[in-house]
């Protein structure tokens, strides 16, 4: 990489990739959801923080926001990570319900990339995850407006008194912290899964799942040009 001028930055490497597998239509599970908890399962022993993924989502105007959450469930029906329902992500998927993830294992020359529609997770979902969070993760969901502007120290404010309120001294608490009725999970229906293994010269085996049109449960997978 060159060093950065005052108005111009250049990346002139080019990293080789090298996935050990051969990745094709014959070679895949018939579902992407059970292709992707084997590559999952793979990442666990092999990547620090595999469950790390940007969701895309966007207005009703289409335009576009990109963050990074954690991944934490995939079921029989889509891919589930948990946020403030009145984040930016949350408002955008309330005016715009679809979404586009990606997850990047560099350790194994893999991504994913996910396509589909999102609908809220079930509240008994939400609070056995939310149950389970550290105790300071749940007192700061309570805390945390997120995604809005807050002055200089006003986060620490707001912790403290909802440690206050929840009574919490010296990491513990003596009553319930239940979950936030703004808070909850977000579940990504997918209509489409491409699974990506890079190889030498950009030459990149990609295999794109699409859903049967009419079939709950069938898939399509296809080669990609990389």
């Amino acid at each position: 990489m060159e060093a950065p001028t005052s108005d111009k930055i250049r990346v002139l490497s080019h990293t080789q990739y090298h996935a050990a597998d051969q990745l094709s239509p014959s070679s895949v599970l018939p579902s992407p959801l059970d292709q992707f908890r084997k590559w999952f399962t793979e990442a666990q022993e092999r990547v620090s923080e595999p469950e790390a993924m940007s969701v895309s989502t966007a207005t009703a105007a289409g335009v576009p926001s990109s963050r990074f959450v954690l991944l934490k469930q995939v079921d029989r029906t889509g891919f589930v990570f948990f946020t403030n329902y009145s984040s930016r992500k949350s408002r955008e998927i309330a005016e715009n319900p679809v979404a586009a993830l990606a997850l990047y294992w560099p350790e194994m020359h893999r991504q994913v990339r996910v396509v589909g529609r999102v609908e809220k997770v079930s509240t008994e979902e939400s609070e056995e995850y939310f149950s389970g969070r550290p105790l300071g993760s749940r007192v700061g969901a309570w805390a945390s407006p997120q995604s809005s502007v807050v002055a200089e120290g006003e986060m620490a404010k707001r912790y403290k008194e909802a440690e206050e309120r929840f009574e919490v001294k010296d990491g513990k608490t003596q009553s319930d912290v239940p979950l936030p009725e703004f808070w909850g999970g977000w579940r990504v229906i997918p209509n489409e899964v491409e699974f990506w293994a890079g190889k030498p010269s950009r030459l990149h085996d990609r295999v794109r799942y699409t859903r049967v049109e009419n079939a709950d449960n069938e898939w399509k997978a296809e080669r990609l040009a990389p």
